[in-house]
């Protein structure tokens, strides 16, 4: 029988807009290629900058951008996250629930999260992420029954750095009987909460997923060698490196999945794209060299748009591949 996947993610809006220089990211002081959490102000500060320029707003947030891919694919899905009591609350949850995700939504005073993604001419992106009420998200407001009926429990490491939700959390997937999945999420995050990450490999997560940056931060390694030194912590690792494909790893079988040759023109949720077709895979029990292939076809798709809606007719053809 095909698993149920079940996320844990910032309920965000993404805002997109492709930048004509790095000289904005200077002027603005953000690092290239970086996630940076900020406050209003900076919100504000980087509104009026970009205020010229061309806006697409979608459905965002790294789990919600998994969630939707395996909806997409045809996957029973659900997604635990917090919102306020506006448009962007309102527009978050009603764009997943027409994909028939269970929209196990909780509720903030404070507005929704909402996140600038800055994209550079040559396709990379700088996050800029106001959590707002996605902040508020808090280990009491996660217990057993979100987990009912689900067999797979996604979680994103944006979130990470709230230890308290995120243990209970997975400590309450691990008692329904659900494997944990966790996608690393941010090279930055990843060396802040190294130690607490650690933590989490050894005794909860049985799916790691991490970009090659995200791999050299937490391994101090390069990319193969990290993707060993994971799988010595989970059941499966899988090293995501770009145009090269990927690496995937459990105990001692490894795999190299190459990814299509396509032109990129932004690489918002190639990463959250990769992990929808790979779980697709895995709920399907698939293995883990056609997982890895889907993955980095879906992966494939989304780079070749702005934003990660991917179209209903390039749906389609993945889903065509995938079956």
């Amino acid at each position: 029988m095909t698993k149920k996947v079940l996320g844990l993610g910032n309920a965000l809006v993404d805002i997109l807009t492709i930048i004509e220089s790095d000289k904005t990211l200077t002027k603005l002081g953000i690092p290239k290629g970086s996630m940076q959490l900020i406050d209003s102000d900076k919100m504000s500060e980087i509104s009026d900058t970009i205020s010229n320029l061309d806006k697409k707003m979608a459905t965002g947030g790294s789990v919600a951008n998994t969630i939707r891919g395996l909806s997409n694919l045809g996957l029973q899905t659900g997604f635990i996250g917090k919102i306020g009591h506006d448009d962007i609350g309102k527009f978050f949850k009603k764009d997943i629930e027409q994909l028939g995700v269970k929209a196990q939504m909780l509720y903030s005073k404070q507005h929704s999260g909402c996140c600038t993604a800055l994209i550079s001419p040559d396709s990379e992106r700088t996050m800029c992420t106001y959590l707002g009420a996605a902040s508020e998200l808090t280990a009491d407001d996660i217990n057993i029954s979100h987990f009912d009926g689900f067999d797979i429990f996604h979680i994103e490491g944006y979130l990470v750095q709230n230890h308290e939700l995120i243990e209970k959390a997975v400590k309450l997937a691990k008692e329904a009987g659900l494997k944990v999945s966790l996608d690393l999420a941010s090279y930055n995050i990843v060396e802040e909460n190294r130690d607490f990450l650690c933590h989490l490999m050894k005794n909860y997560i049985d799916f790691a997923f991490a970009n090659e940056e995200e791999a050299i931060a937490f391994t101090g390694k390069a990319a193969e060698d990290a993707l060993q030194e994971i799988a010595n912590l989970c059941e499966i690792a899988i090293v995501k490196v770009g145009k090269e494909g990927s690496f995937i790893q459990r105990g001692e079988q490894t795999f190299r999945v190459e990814t299509p040759i396509v032109k990129a023109i932004d690489t918002t949720g190639a990463g959250d794209l990769y992990a929808s077709g790979f779980l697709y895979g895995i709920a399907n029990d698939m293995n883990l060299q056609r997982c890895g292939e889907i993955g980095s076809f879906v992966a494939s798709k989304v780079v070749q748009t702005i934003g990660t809606t991917i179209q209903p007719e390039v749906w389609k053809e993945i889903k065509k591949f995938a079956e």
